[in-house]
């Protein structure tokens, strides 16, 4: 199951996981796990990811409905 749309939106910005890696300080090989949903990044993560994208974090995430 796809939970979060990372990749959807560093698509749409014309940005990359390793943009987005250099920016929290996290490995890109960490981001591309986000990126392949293999694994999830924390709530405190996404937030920041959001803040930085200058987005609403709920557009990170797939609906559960």
């Amino acid at each position: 199951m796809k939970i979060n749309r990372l990749k959807i939106v560093l698509t749409e910005q014309s940005k990359t996981s390793k943009w987005l890696a250099k920016e929290l300080g996290k490995s890109a090989s960490t981001v591309s796990r986000w990126c392949t949903n293999e694994v999830q990044p924390s709530v405190e993560t996404l937030a920041e990811i959001a803040k930085l994208l200058k987005i609403d974090v709920r557009e990170l995430l797939n609906p559960s409905k």
